[in-house]
């Protein structure tokens, strides 16, 4: 059923009357922020969350929660799940942030790609893992600047798929997906979204939500926008569509953004106006879509969907994807 807000407009993402859902006072040791969180169901049906906390030295670490329901009676760990390992990876040094989390069935092990920051700006690490106890590091798979970066969760042809997000000097930030036989070379570096320009939502910089979701039309990508206005930076949802086997190709893309900040939660924190969402679970029905995401890099939240209305709304509002002609 189609809701509309107050001003007309169509409500894709619904807000759970609990947010926020998890907060630094919710952690059993000291802690100053806890947000930007990876999702994943374990074979339990556990939700399980790998979250951004920042300590209160201003370096972050990951730890994880767990609950029954994927959304109250959350059971965190005691201590950190995974913590900078500066000694063998001093890329970490400042700190590891924003978890994606894939799982990998063909190795049968959940791919965690997060953000290593370092004095060369952030870069894109990978451990695996099959518990969320015991990790394996790749250490840095994409260099400094780079971030955002998710695996896709099968082979496309013959190598593994990740999306992520370089910065350069040049016309903004945009979203490129890149190819490894092996998960450690990477190759095959194709821009697949640009940051538009000028006075859009998602001007100059944008970059890649949760992991893209697998459906029967394509990969269906949620993505971040950052507007810079008078009062900082504004970061909103959008959607757009990729071919399954060519996922370089993107199908359609919407002009507006659909889901922002509006709550107390999302408007005031450390880092104000901010919806910023690493990590999804889908319902056993494979269209209920329960979104985690960082509020106002404070607290985390969560936001429900259903992928077939996402679907709907991207065919009824979008355009075909972008002319990459010039992307060089």
């Amino acid at each position: 059923m189609l809701h509309r807000d107050q001003n007309g407009h169509e409500v894709l993402f619904h807000r759970h009357p609990g947010n926020p859902i998890l907060s630094p006072s919710d952690w059993p040791y000291p802690v100053n922020s806890v947000f930007n969180c990876g999702a994943t169901k374990l074979p339990d049906q556990t939700t399980l969350l790998l979250c951004r906390v920042e300590d209160r030295s201003g370096r972050s670490h990951l730890c994880a929660a767990r609950s029954r329901d994927g959304f109250s009676g959350w059971v965190i760990d005691p201590q950190p799940t995974l913590l900078p390992d500066v000694a063998r990876f001093p890329e970490e040094v400042w700190g590891i942030e924003d978890p994606r989390i894939t799982y990998l069935e063909e190795l049968d092990r959940y791919a965690v790609v997060y953000t290593s920051y370092s004095r060369g700006g952030p870069g894109v690490s990978l451990a695996l893992t099959r518990d969320f106890r015991n990790f394996e590091r790749y250490g840095v798979i994409m260099p400094p600047e780079d971030k955002d970066a998710a695996l896709l969760p099968r082979r496309i042809g013959n190598c593994w798929a990740l999306i992520h997000r370089p910065v350069t000097t040049w016309r903004g930030a945009h979203i490129w997906i890149s190819y490894s036989p092996d998960l450690r070379h990477w190759g095959s570096h194709k821009l697949i979204l640009r940051a538009r320009e000028g006075g859009w939502w998602d001007a100059n910089k944008i970059g890649l939500s949760p992991p893209p979701i697998e459906t029967a039309e394509g990969w269906l990508m949620i993505y971040h926008g950052v507007r810079q206005n008078a009062s900082g930076s504004l970061y909103r949802l959008g959607l757009a569509l990729f071919d399954s086997r060519t996922p370089e190709r993107c199908l359609l893309r919407g002009d507006d953004w659909v889901f922002g900040p509006e709550e107390l939660y999302e408007r005031q924190g450390d880092v104000a106006n901010v919806v910023f969402p690493c990590g999804f679970t889908l319902a056993p029905d494979g269209d209920t879509l329960n979104l985690y995401y960082g509020a106002a890099d404070t607290r985390i939240a969560l936001a429900t969907a259903s992928v077939r209305t996402l679907l709907d709304w991207l065919h009824a509002n979008g355009r075909p994807g972008d002319d990459l002609s010039d992307a060089w």
